[in-house]
């Protein structure tokens, strides 16, 4: 039986692949939900489970916890990545778009720290919520996927103080732009701000806003999502942290 295990939503592709890469490295076992399991045929299926899920399904989540109760007796971290990146102006916002952002982003990562809090309710554990820097700011056609960020990050800070004295730690990591596939879809949309170049966007974004020289990639986001489930983060809890390379310094 593995001494540790974790949920990670979405963990099969984009910043969710590196966060479950991570994960595998630090020896956990990772529960991966997602709607189907493309892209992970190059794993080693001792190290990580799937349960097809939609994030919106309160129950899903549930089984995912349920699945890693049963592998390693407990659940150790439970990481809400699942989410859509989109950008629309609100003149073009109906009720379709505001309920599927808010249903998958938002949402989606309530039913997961419910479902790990009771999970963990027993045992602690910690739980973090792939945010965005889009929870800090504001951007032009991006009003939707903001809101359903601040949200996310307001979730984070309110569960810190519900759950704390279950010993469960919850923060909220907030990436700026990486290039995913997915992202580079959402920025090539129409009302995004990519137009038809995404590439020279992410160029000229990093030019002027990265303190660093460069953008952060899924191994950054990742790295700090192990280290916050680990026992070297056990004092760091409510906390909506930047991984950004200094575009946004707080």
């Amino acid at each position: 039986m593995a001494t540790r295990a974790v949920v990670v939503t979405g963990g099969n592709k984009g910043i969710g692949r590196s966060i479950t890469d991570a994960f595998i490295l630090a020896g956990y076992h990772v529960v991966i939900g997602s709607r189907s399991d493309d892209g992970l045929d190059d794993i080693d299926v001792a190290h990580f489970s799937h349960v097809k899920m939609d994030v919106r399904d309160e129950m899903a989540h549930r089984a995912l916890c349920e699945r890693a109760i049963q592998v390693a007796g407990k659940l150790d971290a439970y990481v809400n990545n699942a989410g859509r990146s989109a950008w629309r102006p609100i003149s073009r916002i109906d009720d379709a778009f505001f309920d599927e952002l808010m249903a998958i982003n938002l949402k989606g990562a309530f039913w997961g720290c419910k479902a790990a809090a009771v999970a963990m309710a027993e045992t602690g554990g910690a739980i973090i919520n792939i945010s965005s820097m889009a929870a800090k700011r504001g951007s032009a056609n991006n009003a939707m996927y903001c809101a359903t960020k601040f949200g996310m990050n307001g979730l984070t800070q309110s569960l810190c103080k519900e759950l704390g004295p279950k010993q469960i730690r919850i923060n909220a990591l907030c990436p700026v732009l990486i290039e995913t596939e997915g992202l580079m879809e959402a920025l090539s949309e129409p009302d995004a701000p990519g137009g038809d170049d995404a590439q020279a966007f992410l160029k000229n974004f990093r030019t002027a806003n990265s303190a660093l020289g460069r953008l952060p990639t899924g191994a950054d986001v990742s790295n700090v999502t192990v280290f916050l489930a680990s026992a070297a983060a056990s004092g760091i809890t409510g906390q909506c942290i930047n991984v950004d390379c200094g575009v946004f310094p707080q």
